[in-house]
Formats: structure tokens, C-alpha cells, sequence
């Protein structure tokens, strides 16, 4: 049943503000360039400087790597688990490139498994390291990209091998409440295209556990084709939630509902039919029941939407691109949505930057979705960087996920320099390392975004990518709870 225009605007009148905001993240802001909700209120200027408190979030500035590879607070470390083109996989083959998403599953005795998406466009023939066609895990013999699984043991010792191979264009995906990784492919290409031999742009499921499991790979049709970056699962309801990073026009983010009587679990995704449950697409209010176009339109932090679900109407996007079947006053856009990750009873939603193509431009948002109150409200909101260049200027969030420790920590893929940083419950930001080896700008070759970002099981180890060429790192260090109040 929709959630209609008048009951969100009853209840936003009832509550004052609008839905209250609560858990791990409430209402951040951050900096530099931020668009700070509760600067003056609070004593934060919205640009990295915090007048008067004494408890300053992070762990201190960036030490510079003498390796050239990461910098880092004092006292913390890192480890390099795999390297493309010097790495090798148990078969023999080289560690595959365009290190992506990335999820971690908790193994026997002190074992933590990774699931790493390869983000490899097209046919083979256009890579160095494309992802090993293991047998009995290919489903296009032709494409390039996949997923590998790596295992890191307490003693050091890792080990990798292939998950999934001949996907194409891995980028994000999320790991399932049961405990597989769901593999996104961020493309549109149909067989016959790029030289490819099949469709692609669907969710592939990987069982780290299980290489049985991951035989003959079939795509989650169900969910739709399109461009994927991520997906988060309710494990209450058993809904997913995708988004898709596609422009013209800007892309959606989609909800998926399962077919009546479905039963989520290890590898009952794959033997859905291709049209069970229902796809749908977002359509967002304000509180006086203003339709919203385009979720760049929120300039500040605490801005409530209602959202209503629109079906899509076909799903395998057979002659017409999902997100252009829909009329302009039909769905809600948003440029660049990408990396996603469930936490506090909701998802957690980037929009990475807004330019020319949005009404309102931005260098970031971080959404969270309340599937009980069906709500977006915008936690995170950069300005645009005037100076990509200069440490400290975050912009152009990506891959997150929810701190043990306490609000957010994000992934960079911005224009610059390249960190990763986090966000406090309270609203500052601080940074957590930079990327040293490939320090550029978006126009120049050796840029390179991170991405992966996700902590251990036990919480101790921050594992993140650099992209390009594809180094998978461990981070360790004196890791602390955050401050949560201004």
C-alpha cells in the first residue's frame, strides 16, 4: 500500500521538523566544503574547524609513507594482501585488476574471507589481468571481470581464488544477511556488444564459503538489468534496495519486493523466475507533498523525504534502458548513486556528485532510508571542492560503511587526492589515509579512486582498494570509539 502525500505530510507536521532523526550516523556534516545544517548552533564552521571543543574525532594528521603507498595516523599500519600482476590465485593465475567492492564473512578459527569485485569492462582482450576463467564459474567466456574470494589467516598466510568469472564491470554489490556477496555489474551491454556474447547488467550471488555453490553462475534476473553499483538486503523484510550510477538521464534507486511466500537463503535468489516478486522505483515528496525530481535538490543536512515505490514496467530492459521508461514526473533521480550499506534498521545511500546534469550541483550525499517510516533523510552533504588538490578536501564519496566505532567511513572517488575518511555520529569529519601511490586528478592517468571499504568481522582490521593497478590493504591500528557529541 503506497505511502501517500497526506499521511507524510501529517506526520512531518506532527513531529515538528519532520521524521526524528535517530541512530548511528543522525545528522552529519562534513568537511571541507560541507553544507553544514547545525554550524552555528553547534560551533562547527563546515569547513574542517571545530571552535572550542576539546574532544577532536580521528586518530591526528596523515603521516607520510615512506613506500609511497598509504599514509596514515601515528600508530597504524598497513598490510598488502593482494596485488594485481604480483599476487597469485591458488591456480596459478596472477591476482586480477580494478580491485572493487568488497565484503568480509567471518571463517573457522581466526579465518576472515573476502569477496573482491573486479571492475573489468568488456572482452578479455582489452586487459592484462582479467579474472581467470576457472571451470565451472564462467558465465560469459569472453568477459573480463568477476569476483575473487581471499582468505587471510591469523599467522599471516592468504590465499585467493576465483568466485565468479566472465561478469562484466563488477563495481559494488553488498553481502546478504545469510552470508554471500550479491556482485553488481555496472553496465548495459547486450550480447553482440563490446564483443560480449550474452547480456549483462544483472546480480550475480557468491558463496565465499562454498566453490560448490558458485557452479555455473546464473544471473538474479528477478532484479532487474541496468547498471548496478550496490545492494543492500532487509533481513526484517527481505527486500533489496539497488542503485544505479547511469546518466542521461540520472539514474534511480530501485527497490525490489520478493514474491509472496519467497524464503531468502543461500542460493534461493538463483532459482527465482525472471519476472518473481516486483522491481520498483523511487518517487519522493517533500512535506507539503511537492513533488521532488532530482535528490540534489536537498541543500541541507535533516531534509526529510516521503517516498512512494513506482513499478518498473519491464525489468530486463528488453528494447528500452529501465530508468528511461519512465516519464519525467514519474521517478526520483539522482547522479552517481552508488556505494550503499545496511545499518540502523535502514540503508545507507551515496549520491557521489551532482554537476551539469542535476538541477543543484554538490560533491556528495549520504542518504539514510527508513523502510518502517519510508523515509530518505539526507545525513551527509559536500559542497562542491573548489581545490581537489589540496589534502584534507573530501569530495565525491563512494563505496561506505557503518563504523563499529561509530558513524561512518567512506570511500573516496573524487577529483585529487584520494582518501579515506570518516564521519562522526556529531558531524566532523577526519581523515583515515591517503592514497600515495597514484596522487593525480581525474584527467590524469595515475588517478586512482579507493574503494572495498569494510571492516572485519571482529572489527580490528579496516580492509580497503586502491583501484588501479589493484592493491587489496589491511589497516590496523589503535582504532577508538568516536566522539558523538558536538
Amino acid at each position: 500500500m503506497p505511502f501517500t502525500r497526506r499521511e507524510f505530510t501529517r506526520t512531518s507536521a506532527l513531529t515538528g521538523a519532520g521524521i526524528a532523526l535517530t541512530g548511528t550516523v543522525a545528522a552529519l556534516a562534513t568537511a571541507p566544503g560541507a553544507l553544514a545544517a547545525e554550524d552555528s548552533k553547534h560551533g562547527h564552521d563546515g569547513h574542517g574547524h571545530d571552535h572550542g571543543h576539546s574532544h577532536e574525532p580521528g586518530y591526528g594528521p596523515l603521516i607520510a609513507d615512506p613506500e609511497g603507498l598509504l599514509a596514515l595516523p601515528a600508530g597504524f599500519s598497513y598490510k598488502v594482501i593482494t596485488h594485481s600482476g604480483v599476487t597469485k590465485l591458488e591456480s596459478g593465475e596472477y591476482t586480477p585488476s580494478n580491485h572493487d567492492g568488497t565484503a568480509t564473512f567471518e571463517g573457522p578459527r581466526g579465518v576472515t574471507l573476502l569477496v573482491n569485485n573486479h571492475e573489468l569492462s568488456g572482452t578479455r582482450a582489452g586487459w592484462e589481468h582479467p579474472v581467470p576463467l576457472a571451470e565451472g564459474l564462467v558465465y560469459d567466456p569472453v568477459a573480463a571481470g568477476g569476483c575473487t574470494v581471499v582468505e587471510t589467516r591469523r599467522d599471516g598466510r592468504t590465499a585467493e581464488w576465483v568466485g565468479i568469472a566472465g561478469t562484466s564491470t563488477n563495481c559494488a554489490g553488498g553481502a546478504s544477511p545469510w552470508g554471500t556477496w550479491l556482485t553488481c555489474e555496472e553496465t548495459e551491454d547486450k550480447a553482440g556488444k563490446n564483443g560480449l556474447l550474452k547480456d549483462h547488467g544483472y546480480v550475480f550471488e557468491v558463496d565465499p564459503y562454498d566453490k560448490r555453490a558458485n557452479r555455473d553462475p546464473r544471473p538474479i534476473k528477478a532484479l532487474g538489468r541496468y547498471a548496478h553499483e550496490a545492494v543492500v538486503i532487509d533481513p526484517k523484510r527481505g527486500h533489496a534496495y539497488l542503485t544505479e550510477d547511469a546518466a542521461g538521464p540520472n539514474g534511480l534507486l530501485y527497490r525490489w519486493v520478493p514474491p509472496h511466500g519467497f524464503r531468502h537463503g543461500r542460493g534461493k535468489l538463483r532459482t527465482l523466475a525472471d519476472d518473481a516478486g516486483v522491481l520498483q522505483a523511487t518517487k519522493c515528496f517533500d512535506s507539503s507533498g511537492k513533488f521532488v525530481d532530482d535528490l540534489s535538490r536537498a541543500t541541507k543536512i535533516g531534509t526529510v523525504y516521503g517516498v512512494d515505490w513506482v513499478d518498473v514496467p519491464d525489468r530486463d530492459a528488453k528494447t528500452v534502458s529501465v530508468r528511461k521508461q519512465f516519464a519525467a514526473s514519474e521517478v526520483t533521480r539522482a547522479r552517481k548513486l552508488e556505494g550503499m550499506w545496511w545499518g540502523d534498521g535502514g540503508a545507507y545511500i551515496v549520491s557521489s556528485f551532482a554537476r551539469a546534469e542535476s538541477p543543484v550541483q554538490h560533491d556528495g550525499q549520504v542518504w539514510f532510508y527508513d523502510p518502517k517510516r519510508r523515509t530518505l533523510t539526507l545525513k551527509v552533504l559536500l559542497g562542491v571542492n573548489a581545490d581537489p588538490s589540496k589534502d584534507g578536501a573530501f569530495d565525491g564519496p563512494d563505496n561506505i560503511t557503518v563504523s563499529p566505532y561509530g558513524g561512518l567511513v567512506i570511500s573516496e572517488d573524487g577529483n585529487g587526492i584520494q582518501h579515506l575518511f570518516g564521519a562522526t555520529d556529531s558531524g566532523r569529519t577526519y581523515p583515515i589515509a591517503r592514497n600515495e601511490l597514484n596522487i593525480g586528478s581525474e584527467q590524469e592517468p595515475e588517478y586512482s579512486e579507493f574503494t572495498g571499504v569494510t571492516f572485519s568481522p571482529d572489527g580490528k582490521t579496516l580492509y580497503a582498494n586502491i583501484q588501479t593497478p589493484g592493491i587489496m590493504l589491511a589497516i590496523t591500528g589503535p582504532w577508538k570509539r568516536q566522539p558523538n557529541r558536538h
